[in-house]
């Protein structure tokens, strides 16, 4: 009887969940039901899914409203109604407008339109598609209104919004922070009525007994509706079904394509085992119909060469050797022994993962491709959560809570005694509404390629780089067997690329290597000594601390270590406590056997026994627990996270400890082993993932090892990486480069490379315009250098404002005139001269002015970089108010190892975290006055007494400490040191305001 139900994906308006909707049904003995949120349908799919679980049949609609204002409700009678429906909305969200008054002539919806619309409206004509909804409320004013004439069109609209006097508020809340206003200045029209509850069927059947016709004809209406979605485990695939005309051309296809592959990858020497491996993967993708999502994956890997576009193909369909024929991976599955059954195995319902990684310049316009390619094609989308710091804020904003208490609610402070009722509200309502949908996003790579409309499934919306995106997540779309496509961006790819350009620029004579050619890398012993040393800065994957400081433990020096190293870093590994035993099984011969579970050995012998990729939770279900390889499956899926809560999770893990203690294992090695496949599995890789990775590192290295200075241009062109922009450009200079700032004659936008010679790009400049940035190019490129500051003027149409910020970071340097005078020359040039928008067809006639000498020193240039470009060019230690009392560096740490040492540090980097009992500590990496990096380590106690105050340098008193080789400093005591104050304003501070007043006249005229 309830044609009309809200969950919270009725955004900003619903209260809860399409479960508890389902749940509140089976309380009420409602046996058939419709979910018509507002204008959305994420709960749908999902909806349909669960409700056999509640004794429930699950009919599907959308409630069509222009903001509050309902216009009518769409109901499916089967699933091409539905898709009518999302095909709709569809068209109105896309195109933002508004729904209209009347329906449109639909062929499988019924149309239920509310009472009071067709009251206050003329409409007296009703098709036979449509109704009038009429809730209990409204009963009282049918027999004098003129609809009680329509009495086989009048329905039951009884509203379902709320659970409770509770969900009531919290939806009131909800409809403030959509409107942005007070709850105190909340509008009436803008809140559902008290009354959308669901009571009880017999209540309801009671409020209408006078008028049975209405019950009649909604039952009718329901029994004519009928929704169907396949969500078992053996369900065919939703996505497209053939790439060509046929299955067998599809196969055929596949075929030629790995026979192509076979002699190009494999040089003529093609085994036996390369031909058993690839007979046993082309059957098992024949059997489980995954044919066409290869020859997806391999045309778009195939557009993205033809493009001249860098990419990685990595995630678990890289231990596949059909992945690795069609290039779509650059890894060897055969070469690395990459577990098959992590790839593919018969109880698998849904295909491997391939992630396939772009250039971030280059990402759109393969996902552009896609859209353009094939026929049904969308984004998946996902959920936007409200979470604790925005509820509060927002709520905060709504109670009108003064700013600072909303600052302290949010930081987790708690109500003080100052504060009021209020707040208590806000904390209150705030864990309510946490947890709730706040509005439909965009995931951040799956792309859906559908053998029907995506409409078919749910509606779309248009994001803002206008790929259509379903209201659905990632989670839904494998349960109803829609497979994503993850096309991703990172800027690693791009550094590469770059690189390889900046090369044949810079050094043409040079730029004759192939940067693809990744096996003679892995035997490169300049590129695996950098590997060993931890000289990995803006590599990719490999450039943080964690990894260096790992590297440095595991003494890394080969493809296949990176490769475990690239797993063992992720968290779970480290959370289980296995990076440490890792560790020490890699350097002491014997341990392994010492410490290891037989079983566990002899699954894991390249890894000591050690749990560190993904497929290890496979192998060890399997060969330790006893579990199926597709009960395995779920399990490795369950730890991911995504399917943790689900039913068959739990029970394959109820096994899996079943499993051990039949098999006569010791309970205490049952919860180890379960702790560690636990702790780590929704963390690490698959062993083809990390592969992918460390061939991109590969890459990466050995640019760094040969073309360090073109490198380094490249990372700072490509945003950076781990660290500031800053670090990279130091690093660059202790490798050779001389850096230069800006400059109006040499410099692009971005960072430019001539001989050993780094210009900044003008992009550095804070406050500097783009569209200036691109003028002066432009107008250099067309005519040439600029000689003067008189010649930039005539041909550059510039504001006093921006022409400051260039002089003053000394872009006009080749004048060889002093930039105060520069400075003062601007500013007399341009009071004189009123500029036009227009070039000048003549040059101008200058007037010559007498301006004093002025000076600008070392010091005033580098407050000015620090200022302008976020950094100075010198080293910081030049601007201490005081110089370091200690020469000691980080060469000097091996000398004082296991004894105390007073070092001095630029700030780098800092990893806050915490102990497991919670006590915050911290992890810095520093360079000493040398240029060197340096480590240190500030445990709780210390922790909680010193703090880092932001960049700087700080003075640290501590003990050296090794771990596997691993130097740093364990910090006892630091303090931050005081930079010289800044010459430009320094006469400020002695009261000498005249002085200042010119100084800053010379200095920064117009800022």
């Amino acid at each position: 009887m309830y044609l009309n139900c809200h969950t919270y994906y009725s955004l900003r308006f619903g209260t809860f969940s399409e479960k508890d909707l389902l749940h509140l049904a089976q309380e009420n003995d409602v046996k058939q039901l419709v979910l018509t949120d507002i204008n959305n349908t994420s709960a749908c799919l999902n909806f349909v899914r669960e409700a056999p679980k509640y004794s429930v049949k699950p009919i599907l609609g959308i409630d069509f409203r222009n903001g509050v204002d309902q216009c009518f409700v769409g109901i499916a009678r089967n699933n091409k109604g539905y898709q009518e429906l999302n095909e709709f909305l569809s068209y109105h969200l896309h195109h933002k407008i508004e729904i209209p008054i009347h329906a449109p002539t639909f062929k499988s919806i019924f149309v239920v339109y509310p009472f009071e619309a067709i009251l206050l409206s003329d409409k007296e004509e009703f098709l036979a598609h449509e109704f009038i909804g009429i809730s209990t409320k409204d009963l009282r004013r049918l027999p004098f209104s003129r609809l009680k004439r329509y009495t086989n069109k009048l329905v039951v609209l009884q509203r379902v919004t709320f659970r409770n006097k509770r969900d009531f508020n919290a939806h009131r809340l909800l409809r403030a922070i959509a409107n942005n206003v007070l709850l105190s200045k909340l509008d009436d029209s803008e809140v559902a009525n008290e009354d959308e509850k669901m009571h009880p069927l017999e209540n309801l059947t009671k409020a209408f007994s006078e008028h049975t016709y209405i019950l009649e004809n909604t039952e009718r209406l329901l029994n004519e509706c009928s929704i169907d979605f396949d969500f078992s485990v053996d369900r065919d695939s939703q996505n497209l079904k053939f790439y060509s005309s046929s299955r067998e051309e599809d196969e055929r296809l596949l075929e030629n394509l790995c026979m192509k592959g076979l002699p190009m990858r494999y040089k003529g020497k093609i085994s036996h085992v390369i031909e058993e491996r690839l007979k046993k993967e082309l059957e098992l993708i024949k059997a489980k119909n995954f044919v066409s999502y290869f020859l997806i994956n391999w045309d778009i890997t195939a557009e993205a060469r033809k493009q001249g576009f860098y990419y990685v193909g990595r995630g678990s369909g890289a231990n596949s050797i059909v992945a690795y024929l069609l290039y779509i991976t650059d890894v060897d599955p055969i070469a690395l022994d990459l577990y098959f059954e992590r790839f593919i195995n018969l109880y698998r319902a849904n295909p491997p993962d391939f992630d396939i990684d772009f250039s971030w310049r280059d990402r759109e316009a393969m996902t552009r491709y896609i859209f353009d390619r094939f026929d049904h094609v969308a984004l998946v989308g996902t959920y936007v959560t409200f979470k604790y710091k925005g509820v509060v804020r927002e709520l905060g904003k709504v109670f009108g809570l003064p700013k600072e208490e909303i600052d302290a609610l949010s930081e987790g402070k708690g109500v003080s005694s100052s504060m009021d009722s209020m707040a208590r509200l806000v904390l209150k309502y705030g864990k309510l509404i946490e947890g709730m949908p706040n509005y439909v996003s965009v995931h951040a790579s799956g792309i859906l390629i559908s053998e029907k409309p995506l409409q078919h499934f749910s509606a779309t919306f248009l994001p803002p780089k206008g790929f259509a995106t379903v209201h659905f997540d990632m989670v839904i779309a494998e349960d109803v067997g829609l497979f994503k496509f993850d096309i991703l961006a990172q800027r690693g790819l791009g550094k590469i690329k770059d690189t390889v350009a900046i090369v044949k620029q810079n050094q043409p004579d040079k730029a004759n290597f192939d940067i693809h050619n990744v096996s003679e890398f892995y035997k490169d012993p300049v590129i695996n000594n950098l590997i060993k040393t931890a000289q990995c800065i803006g590599c990719f994957y490999v450039e943080s601390p964690a990894m260096r400081m790992l590297l440095k433990k595991l003494e890394v020096d080969n493809y296949l270590g990176l490769v475990a190293a690239s797993s063992i870093i992720r968290p779970g590994v480290a959370k289980s406590g296995m990076m440490r035993e890792y560790i020490l099984r890699h350097r002491n011969s014997g341990r392994a056997e010492e410490k290891g579970h037989p079983v566990m050995l002899s699954i894991m012998p390249d890894t000591y026994g050690v749990m560190v990729y993904q497929e290890d939770v496979i192998k060890v279900a399997h060969y330790f627990a006893g579990l199926t390889l597709g009960e395995a499956d779920v399990l490795r899926r369950g730890m991911s996270g995504k399917f943790r809560s689900r039913e068959e999770f739990e029970k394959v893990k109820a096994k899996f400890r079943t499993n051990c203690l039949r098999k006569g294992y010791d309970e205490k090695l049952i919860n180890e082993i379960w702790y560690q496949v636990a702790s780590f599995a929704g963390y690490a890789f698959a062993k083809g993932h990390s592969a992918s990775y460390a061939v991109e590192s590969y890459q990466s290295l050995f640019l760094r090892a040969y073309f360090p200075l073109e490198y380094m241009v490249a990372v700072l062109n490509n945003g950076g990486g781990f660290y500031r922009s800053e670090f990279y450009v130091h690093d660059a200079r202790m490798m050779g480069a001389t850096i230069h700032p800006p400059c109006i004659n040499q410099s692009q936008i971005v960072n430019v490379i001539y001989g050993k010679s780094i210009y900044l790009g003008m992009m550095y400049l804070r406050d500097l315009e783009q569209r200036v940035m691109e003028r002066i190019i432009k107008e250099r490129t067309a005519a040439g250098m600029f000689l003067s500051l008189e010649d930039f003027l005539d041909r550059v149409i510039i504001s006093i404002e921006q022409l400051s910020i260039l002089i003053r970071i000394d872009a006009f340097r080749f004048t060889q005139v002093n930039k105060h005078e520069l400075l003062w020359k601007a500013h007399l040039l341009l009071s004189k001269n009123k500029r036009s928008s227009h070039p000048k067809l003549f040059t101008a006639k200058h007037q010559k002015f007498e301006i004093p000498k002025l000076y600008a020193t070392n010091t005033e240039n580098a407050f000015e970089q620090w200022e302008l470009l976020g950094f100075p060019l010198c080293s910081p230690f030049e601007l201490l108010l005081e110089q370091p009392k200690s020469a000691n560096g980080q060469q000097d740490l091996q000398k004082y190892l296991n004894r105390h040492i007073d070092i001095y540090g630029y700030l780098v980097t800092v990893k806050n975290t915490s102990t497991h009992t919670g006590k915050r500590m911290h992890f810095a990496t520093l360079l000493d006055q040398y240029g060197e990096v340096f480590d240190t380590v500030l445990f709780p106690p210390v922790a909680a007494k010193y703090h880092f105050r932001g960049k700087g340098i700080y003075r640290f008193y501590g003990k050296v400490v090794s771990e596997f080789g691993f130097l740093s400093i364990e910090v006892i005591k630091m303090q931050k040191q005081d930079y010289i104050p800044d010459p430009r304003y320094a006469d400020m501070k002695t009261g000498n305001k005249e002085q200042f007043a010119k100084k800053r006249m010379n200095n920064a005229i117009g800022d």
